[in-house]
């Protein structure tokens, strides 16, 4: 052993030997502890020299040792302590068993190359992405998910062709590193010392953890390095984008959360990363060139003030993803008063400069199928006496709370959520789906199983082999329409204004009068036109929200010669197949029956005598 320059925090392989380097505070005795692969006894105990330091960093190099034959603790004070840069840890047992200590876990290096092949970043715009956020482990564990490896990084890889046919080209996945999900709560003032405490289960994993390395737990192998990687490669070739979620609680130093992701994107060609917790690090990354292109998404960025007013990026790598959409789209859905406004300038909001993630539903409170079956939170499995999670959810149970075999409140609750769909995958921004929503997926209520590992938080997947499969159809439909019609998903806010001098622009509100939004708080319904000329399209798309308990007659704009209306879908009918279409028997109105959305295709038609007047010089005529 001897003094080495300072490498990198962690275990860093170099020509003859391994550099190892931690923090020390205080002056703590501090050492490294070195493992036989496989072995619990230390073999070898060097302490780390007190001249050898960077501020409170302390190095060590171990000479004539490979990665691949040894692994390492540190003892600080006399204590066996984990390696926080540890990029792999042994020992740490199955998923909701507390964690051993001392040397029963120990930090492990990546051995060996990782052939990559020819793995490229889709790189896919923000606009273009459709976001489908899962637990890695709920999202398989269930017996029905028609995968072999369940809860696991390989269970992902087996489902992405699941992904395809859905039309999804961005996953996101909850906490995946090595969080330490047994934690102690206090409950009850007897319990005065740590090691008495209750331990819980976290099984979000939002909670202090090992960020550097991949969660054993979730691997179906016996390495969590490679089947992660596989994972990542196998969406890549698909054309679809990894994000995943970290938390970083209070206190992380900047150097450390940059040190991570930036090791997530360089080790395991990760695309982005929803950072939650400490708040201010991604404003500092968003200039930072290493993660130039590598999406972050948080709470608000204030990109003026990131980039300058007047440098706002083209490329736009920063993303807001707060409840503001979500919010806003529930009151509507269920009729709130004042709701109509908010909802029509979320729908259409596209800022300069950052993305924007929209979502109706996430993990963090009722699964869509539980928002028109529920108003109240039903979460006594949790333990807490019903008291934990959201208290107001925006909810509306169509007319009784949980279960129900009445076929109008069945019905209803069906039509709402395929409401809700078209208010998120027909807006602008990025939509973002909760996994299973596509099949109606319930959590009985439970709008907070951040403790549950069972069947209440796993994804149910007898509703996608079954009379819900309709649903998924739905969604399938309506995601592949999205992607058909550009002007839906743009890379910059719509005009209300007739930029191109042809008759329309881009986007504009109707009501009971064309050309006029009644966006006052008594008013529930509102048409949506948009102008597919800005997307270097000939088709207008006229989308009829009407959220009332009665049935609304919509005014229609004139239509360029040759132009007729086609009922594309209804909410009360779902999509019909392009050959299915109807044509609308009055083109100066359309009636939508209540809470239903009904969406029209303007578009020339064979038998209409053709027109000298196209779209483009209507405004002209």
């Amino acid at each position: 052993m001897k003094v080495e320059t300072f490498q990198a925090m962690g275990a860093v392989p170099v020509k003859d030997g391994i550099v190892f380097s931690m923090e020390r505070k205080n002056n703590e005795e501090a050492s490294l502890l070195l493992y036989k692969k496989g072995s619990k006894e230390v073999i070898q105990e060097i302490p780390f020299p007190a001249t050898n330091t960077i501020g409170d960093i302390v190095c060590v190099k171990a000479e004539k040792i490979a990665s691949a034959r040894y692994e390492y603790n540190f003892c600080i004070d006399g204590k066996v302590t984990l390696d926080p840069y540890a990029k792999v840890l042994i020992g740490t047992g199955k998923f909701g068993e507390e964690h051993p200590e001392g040397h029963e876990v120990r930090c492990a290096m990546i051995a060996g190359n990782y052939d990559w092949e020819d793995d490229r970043k889709p790189q896919i715009a923000y606009e273009d992405a459709v976001m489908y956020s899962f637990h890695v482990r709920g999202f398989t564990k269930q017996r029905y998910s028609g995968v072999r490896h369940k809860g696991t990084f390989l269970g992902i890889t087996e489902k992405a062709e699941y992904f395809k046919e859905l039309g999804i080209n961005q996953i996101k996945l909850m906490p995946a590193y090595e969080f330490t999900e047994m934690e102690s709560v206090k409950t009850h003032a007897r319990y005065r010392k740590e090691e008495e405490l209750p331990k819980r289960l976290n099984y979000w994993g939002y909670t202090k953890a090992f960020h550097f390395a991949p969660k054993r737990a979730y691997a179906a192998t016996k390495d969590p390095v490679r089947e992660f990687k596989d994972m990542v490669k196998t969406m890549h070739r698909l054309g679809i984008e990894v994000l995943m979620e970290f938390y970083f609680p209070e206190g992380c130093s900047p150097r450390y959360i940059t040190e991570c992701l930036q090791y997530w994107v360089q080790e395991y060609h990760v695309d982005g990363f929803h950072v939650r917790g400490v708040q201010g690090i991604c404003n500092l990354m968003a200039t930072d060139p290493l993660f130039a292109d590598t999406k972050l998404l948080n709470i608000y960025f204030p990109v003026e003030e990131i980039y300058g007013k007047k440098n706002l990026p083209k490329k736009r790598m920063v993303a807001e993803c707060n409840d503001g959409f979500m919010i806003d789209v529930r009151r509507f859905l269920k009729g709130d008063e004042e709701s109509l406004k908010a909802f029509a300038e979320r729908m259409r909001r596209n800022p300069k400069g950052s993305g924007l993630i929209n979502y109706i539903a996430s993990h963090d409170g009722f699964t869509l199928c539980d928002l028109v079956s529920y108003e109240e939170r039903h979460n006594e499995d949790n333990g807490e006496q019903n008291r934990d999670g959201r208290v107001q959810n925006y909810s509306w149970n169509c007319g009784e709370e949980g279960k129900s075999r009445k076929k109008k409140i069945l019905e209803l609750r069906n039509r709402q959520m395929k409401n809700a769909w078209c208010m998120l995958l027909l807006s602008a921004g990025t939509p973002m789906i909760l996994a299973g929503d596509e099949f109606c997926n319930s959590q009985l209520g439970n709008n907070n199983p951040y403790c549950l590992d069972n069947e209440i938080s796993w994804l149910d997947w007898k509703g996608y082999k079954s009379g819900n499969s309709e649903m998924f159809r739905f969604v399938k439909d309506l995601i592949a329409f999205r992607k058909k019609h550009k002007i839906l998903h743009m890379g910059q806010e719509l005009s209300m204004t007739d930029s191109l001098s042809c008759g329309f622009p881009g986007i504009s509100y109707h009501s009971s009068s064309a050309w006029y939004g009644e966006l006052d708080g008594q008013n529930r319904k509102i048409g949506v036109m948009y102008c597919g000329k800005y997307a270097d399209e000939d088709e207008l798309i006229y989308i009829a929200y009407n959220m009332h308990w009665m049935e609304h007659t919509f005014a229609l704009p004139a239509l360029p010669g040759g132009y007729r209306w086609n009922v594309a879908l209804d909410t009360s009918e779902g999509i019909l197949e392009e050959d299915r279409w109807r044509l609308l028997p009055d083109s100066r109105q359309v009636q939508v029956s209540s809470r239903t959305v009904t969406v029209l295709i303007g578009r020339k038609h064979k038998d209409v005598k053709e027109s000298n007047r196209t779209l483009h010089n209507h405004h002209k005529a």
